[in-house]
């Protein structure tokens, strides 16, 4: 008795597909949006966390930070009320220097957004930043292309001197060394004393549109009624624990802090950061992914129903086959492989075109991407389940024909 084996069954299915082309290609297309979509959003995503985690450290792993309010994680409200908060002062930060033997290095930073200037060029959105002689080796610590870091002098005598940073140095001082010349940012002059090595861009935003200044003239500059941040440096990671709790005792007892009331200061690490960039891409990246899910779903709804309709195009051609020896399992191979194809082949496109997509995004847009092979490999066993599952129903309505009956038939 003659029947029909797989491989006869998978060259039978694609002499079909092709016959039907562009029956073929609509089928085709949910497969080919969703896998598209699936593939694209987890790039992307996946790229973006590569690059937070290696690049977006604002510290370092032995490093965090005393502010005023937390930023990160809280509500409006909860924002709000930090802002009644006393101001981090300068006095504070010496009272650790003096008091905290687990922390190795303390510095402290202000900052605030303006516009620098030289002869008739101008750039806006500098971020001005009073900074002490120790924190260029705090946290993401910063390199010089020329001159020299800020010094404990400078401090001390509140110079008008400043480092800037390559962006600024590009667009304002284009053919010329900027180091000894000066340039005005709001009304003060500022002297340039270094340059900083260009880091580049995070997430569309350059790192390197700055100036540095001495913390004490950038607060008699700028208003000293604001809060600072206090930067702390530990010897190591393990050390990092014990300074915040000795730091958290010094600050509770100098602004009179009562037992089982809350900090009213707050602390960050690198580790704030990556949660809060957690907590904001994991709702998005859920959601692109339950959309492209939505698109695969309708993509499995079409092909199921493109498989009823061969089914009964082809009621004749099945009831020929079981006459001439094929067992049902055979025919149910035959749509099942069919319709698995329709998927896998759909599923491989939209590989193609969603690792095309996530370049173009990358390109566009500065936002890194990254293609997992995990991602790829899933993407293919997904539609092709996906095709196989819908491809159930009409298979076994295939293979529970009557071959009488499928012979009598006209269409």
């Amino acid at each position: 008795m003659a029947k029909i084996n797989i491989g006869e069954s998978f060259t039978m299915a694609m002499g079909s597909l092709w016959s039907n082309k562009m029956r073929t290609f609509l089928t085709l297309l949910g497969i080919i949006i969703g896998v598209l979509t699936i593939i694209a959003v987890v790039s992307v995503i996946q790229g973006l966390n590569n690059y937070v985690y290696t690049k977006m450290s604002f510290y370092g792993a032995n490093d965090f930070s005393v502010s005023k309010v937390s930023m990160i994680g809280i509500s409006l409200k909860e924002f709000k009320e930090q802002l009644k908060r006393k101001d981090i002062t300068l006095d504070e930060m010496n009272l650790l220097r003096s008091r905290c033997r687990e922390c190795e290095l303390i510095g402290a930073s202000a900052s605030t957004n303006r516009t620098a200037k030289y002869a008739n060029r101008e750039i806006t959105g500098v971020d001005v930043r009073g900074v002490t002689s120790v924190d260029h080796l705090i946290g993401s610590v910063l390199e010089l292309d020329s001159g020299r870091h800020l010094q404990r002098e400078d401090e001390d005598h509140s110079r008008s001197v400043g480092i800037i940073g390559s962006d600024v140095a590009e667009k304002l001082f284009p053919n010329i060394d900027p180091l000894g010349r000066r340039l005005k940012v709001s009304g003060l002059e500022v002297l340039i004393i270094g340059v900083g090595t260009k880091k580049g861009k995070v997430l569309g935003f350059s790192q390197d549109n700055y100036v540095r200044l001495p913390i004490t003239t950038f607060l008699k500059e700028f208003g000293s009624r604001r809060s600072i941040d206090i930067n702390i440096h530990t010897a190591s990671q393990e050390q990092l624990t014990q300074a915040q709790g000795e730091v958290r005792t010094i600050l509770r007892s100098a602004r009179k802090v009562t037992y089982g009331k809350p900090d009213d200061f707050s602390f960050r690490t690198s580790e704030t950061f990556i949660q809060f960039y957690k907590t904001a891409t994991t709702g998005i990246y859920f959601a692109m992914i339950g959309i492209a899910s939505i698109a695969l779903l309708v993509g499995g709804i079409v092909v199921m129903n493109i498989m009823l309709v061969s089914v009964t195009e082809r009621t004749k051609e099945i009831g020929i086959r079981m006459a001439i020896g094929a067992r049902r399992k055979d025919i149910l191979y035959q749509f099942l492989i069919e319709s698995s194809a329709i998927s896998g082949i759909g599923g491989l496109i939209g590989i193609g075109l969603g690792i095309l997509l996530a370049k173009v995004i990358s390109a566009a847009t500065s936002m890194p991407s990254t293609v997992e092979p995990l991602s790829v490999v899933l993407a293919i066993f997904m539609a092709t389940s996906l095709g196989l599952f819908f491809g159930i129903y009409p298979a076994n309505k295939a293979a529970k024909l009557d071959p009488v009956e499928a012979l009598r038939s006209e269409i």
